[in-house]
């Protein structure tokens, strides 16, 4: 993005200001946006939170877009999980609706034939809450430390 109210830079960081901002006021932020043909600007998610499956880039944005949709689903997040043959694979975090039941293997099921089965999770861990930030975003770090405390890494060592 540019324009007259787009930051100058960051206060006391040269470093992260030339990374942020190009040479012809660029502001590059890092999220991916599509514009609608109403004009309207609809937010996908961030560049630097986008999985490599097999080599292929991966939005987890559209993942959670599409579990969302699911009737038992009130929110998802979606974080990378390594994997020794394809270097990192998805897994889904899922909060249900109150009072909904539902298994991991049925979402799973549910997403064959409706969206690429490289996007499709590998797992999914159900939580009541994600970790949040300040700011009120997902601390999806954290979440990626979860199932790798949580799922055995293929090829490794089952975890105690």
């Amino acid at each position: 993005m540019r324009g007259y109210a787009v930051t100058n830079g960051y206060w006391d960081k040269p470093e992260a200001t030339r990374e942020a901002l190009d040479a012809e006021g660029w502001l590059h932020s890092g999220d991916m946006a599509r514009i609608r043909e109403d004009g309207h600007v609809v937010f996908m998610g961030r560049y630097k939170d986008m999985l490599k499956v097999g080599g292929e880039n991966v939005s987890p944005a559209e993942i959670e877009a599409y579990l969302r949709v699911m009737p038992e689903v009130e929110d998802a997040a979606v974080v990378a999980f390594p994997d020794p043959r394809l270097a990192e694979v998805p897994v889904a975090f899922v909060i249900l609706k109150q009072g909904r039941r539902v298994g991991g293997d049925t979402l799973i099921a549910r997403m064959k034939g409706k969206i690429a089965s490289y996007k499709i999770p590998r797992h999914v861990i159900f939580v009541d809450g994600f970790p949040m930030t300040s700011s009120g975003k997902i601390r999806k770090v954290e979440l990626r430390a979860q199932a790798q405390a949580r799922l055995v890494v293929p090829g490794e060592n089952e975890r105690g």
